[in-house]
């Protein structure tokens, strides 16, 4: 397996690193032009210059922690053992009743997405979490770019649990302890749309950085009053987001990083509102400041 990701990252073209003065983070990578969440999908948003990877966790029956948006193989974008697809609303491919090697087995690459026409399909599966550490931390160094940071979402909800997931305890234990064995924690943010994956963190872990991620930033307050406490950072969807909300959440000391953002001009917009780093699925576009 080593020897195909290596001749796969070998074939991804380099391009000359872009510095920005805010945080551009890579979207599940650079999943508007290469497969999400997979470890070539990561190395060319590095290559396009990227200063966060954001990235999603799921778990499997035997305890690996693997990158994945969904706690199940989504018909959208894998394909079977066998290379046949996966029905539409499909969810019993369930990642929390598989092995590792069972993962290793289906293709997240080459099925076709409507959604990103660009992206460039291969066969290539989801990897464990500490493989990426591993490759992408000897890829920064032997192409000496700067170190990235990781914004990692740790993917719960409460009808979820022991079903799709760990209890949010239990897989926020399993995360904290894979990456402090890792990665530096001033190069690393917690972010969750499950308050209580961030408040057991606030509690147990309090030198986390936590990221809370919203749908609708309008709700700012009452969002805040939900958790019970400031987190680092407030990531709402970018749609809803206004100046006057940016600058108050930025009065209070947090930063402000919205997803996902896919046009230039989006994100100059935001930049102008005031915000402190863009999500995106494209970090080819995003503007040079």
């Amino acid at each position: 397996m080593k020897k195909i990701l290596l001749l796969v990252l070998a074939m991804l073209p380099m391009i000359t690193q872009a510095q920005f003065s805010y945080d551009l983070q890579g979207h599940r990578g650079a999943r508007g032009l290469m497969p999400e969440n997979t470890i070539p999908g990561m190395i060319k948003a590095l290559d396009l210059g990227v200063t966060t990877l954001e990235l999603d966790l799921a778990v499997t029956k035997d305890g690996e922690v693997i990158i994945s948006h969904e706690p199940y193989m989504n018909p959208l974008i894998c394909l079977t053992p066998e290379g046949k697809e996966i029905p539409e609303g499909d969810r019993s491919h369930n990642i929390y009743q598989m092995t590792f090697e069972e993962v290793k087995q289906y293709d997240s690459g080459s099925k076709y997405h409507s959604g990103f026409p660009q992206q460039v399909k291969f066969h290539v599966t989801k990897p464990r979490l500490k493989d990426l550490f591993e490759v992408v931390e000897k890829y920064v160094t032997d192409h000496n770019l700067p170190k990235p940071n990781y914004n990692i979402e740790i993917k719960s909800s409460p009808e979820g649990d022991g079903v799709y997931h760990p209890s949010p305890a239990e897989f926020s234990d399993m995360v904290y302890k894979l990456i402090d064995s890792s990665i530096s924690w001033d190069r690393v943010n917690i972010q969750s749309f499950d308050f209580r994956v961030l408040k057991y963190y606030n509690q147990k872990y309090p030198e986390v950085t936590l990221a809370m991620l919203i749908t609708d930033s309008r709700k700012s307050q009452e969002q805040l009053k939900e958790l019970g406490f400031q987190p680092e950072i407030y990531s709402p969807y970018f749609v809803a987001l206004t100046k006057d909300v940016v600058s108050d959440l930025k009065g209070k000391g947090m930063k402000v990083i919205p997803w996902t953002v896919n046009t230039t001009e989006q994100m100059q917009n935001l930049l102008d509102m005031g915000v402190d780093g863009i999500i995106t699925d494209f970090p080819n576009l995003a503007p040079k400041k």
